[in-house]
C-alpha cells in the first residue's frame, strides 16, 4: 500500500471514531437533561399532589365533624326512646 492511501484510511477511520465518539457524547448529554426535567416536572407533581390531599384532608375532616353535629341535633330533637306501657294481659 502506498502511503497516501494509508494515510486516507487512517484519516477516515480518525473522522469515523471522533463522529461516533461525538454522537454518543450528544446521547449522553440529552438523557441527562432529559433525567433533570423529569426529575423537576416530578417535583412539581408531587408538591401539588401534597397540597391537594391536604386541602381535601381538611375538608373529609370537616365534613365528618359536620355530620357528627347533624347527628346530635337529629338525636336531641327525637328525644329519648320511648317505652312500651304493658296492661298486665298476659
Amino acid at each position: 500500500m502506498s502511503p497516501e492511501t494509508l494515510t486516507i484510511i487512517l484519516s477516515a477511520i480518525g473522522v469515523v471514531l471522533t463522529l461516533t465518539t461525538s454522537l454518543f457524547a450528544a446521547g449522553a448529554w440529552m438523557v441527562r437533561r432529559i433525567d433533570d426535567r423529569i426529575d423537576a416536572v416530578d417535583e412539581k407533581l408531587s408538591t401539588r399532589i401534597d397540597a391537594v390531599d391536604d386541602k381535601l384532608s381538611a375538608r373529609i375532616d370537616a365534613v365528618a365533624t359536620d355530620v357528627t353535629d347533624l347527628k346530635i341535633a337529629v338525636a336531641r330533637l327525637e328525644g329519648p326512646p320511648r317505652h312500651l306501657l304493658t296492661t298486665g294481659r298476659g
